[in-house]
């Protein structure tokens, strides 16, 4: 046998390529893509920075605990907050969310870990890159049309005539989860990719079934991915007016429907607080840009209170793992 040497080993270590041995062109594109990540950041910072300074002027505690004027009386002076904008934006998101995680990620696993027959897994991806692709006015248009069908008639106002309305926040949830749930695909299929095989062979090799090692195995180690993609789709509901405003009436205040408590409020009417930023702006029925830059404010504190808490949970879930 050779005897092993002694003493400390050397290891080379490889010294950083410097750019300016790259081709020209390798030079521009790779500044090029600096330029644009620091271009897209200062863009996200000066946004950031311009609604915090003018939301924070008009920003108050009567904001938050007081339900919406009208337009009207705001642009007279009649002060009101947005209370009801904000409940209505938080239980759209949720219902959208609700319904569009198990889409979602149901789709994702089947594509991944089935996907035959293979033109059916072909054809559901087809439609679902349609639907990420399809503005949201045309979804709004399309729900509409949908469940003014007095088939619908349990989820939203009836009129004296018998004639359904369509509006509701059953109905405007069900089209807002269509905006949500390609995001949520995406976000879980490409974490199913990155599953190591022989994940799957261990769990085989223990006598696990294949839904058991999908429920007991891949959907656990996916879980960042999963709410990565639920956090981006809840963001793109609170972020979307035209659904809104098509779906759910845009009233100022909360409309329920029915003598039961939470039927009444998901069959009823309402508002977001993208549509009270619309109607209060300069472009909508009233001339308050105070009130909406207050309202901006919020939402953008909301979303991206959703986008931090989301990251550091994934986080400690990836570390835990």
């Amino acid at each position: 046998m050779t005897p092993q040497t002694a003493g400390p080993q050397i290891v080379h270590r490889r010294s950083r390529e410097s750019t300016k041995d790259w081709r020209f062109v390798d030079r521009v594109a790779y500044f090029t893509a600096w330029a644009i990540g620091l271009g897209l950041c200062g863009v996200a910072f000066v946004i950031v920075g311009f609604m915090s300074i003018k939301g924070v002027q008009y920003l108050g505690l009567d904001l938050l605990v007081k339900s919406p004027t009208p337009p009207a009386q705001a642009e007279a002076g009649v002060k009101g907050g947005v209370l009801d904008p904000m409940l209505g934006t938080l239980l759209l998101t949720a219902i959208g969310t609700l319904i569009a995680v198990p889409l979602g990620v149901g789709a994702a696993v089947w594509i991944v870990e089935y996907g035959r027959p293979s033109w059916l897994a072909r054809a559901v991806e087809t439609g679902i890159e349609i639907v990420a692709g399809t503005p949201s006015i045309v979804l709004g248009i399309f729900g509409l049309l949908l469940f003014s069908n007095s088939l619908f008639g349990f989820t939203s106002l009836v009129a004296e005539g018998g004639s359904v309305l369509g509006r509701s926040f059953i109905n405007a949830g069900v089209m807002m989860s269509f905006i949500a749930m390609p995001l949520i695909f995406t976000s879980t299929r490409e974490a199913l990719l990155q599953v190591p095989a022989q994940v799957r062979e261990a769990s085989y090799a223990l006598g696990k079934t294949k839904w058991t090692t999908i429920r007991r195995v891949l959907i656990p180690s996916v879980r960042p991915g999963i709410l990565t993609g639920s956090a981006l789709g809840a963001g793109r509901i609170a972020g979307d007016t035209a659904i809104v405003v098509i779906l759910l009436g845009a009233t100022m205040k909360l409309d329920p429907v029915g003598d039961v408590p939470a039927l009444s409020l998901l069959k009823g009417t309402g508002s977001t607080l993208t549509s009270y930023v619309y109607n209060f702006s300069p472009a909508g029925e009233g001339n308050s840009p105070d009130m909406a830059y207050a309202a901006a404010f919020v939402l953008l504190l909301a979303v991206l209170g959703l986008n931090f808490a989301i990251d550091i949970f994934a986080r400690r879930l990836k570390k835990d793992s």
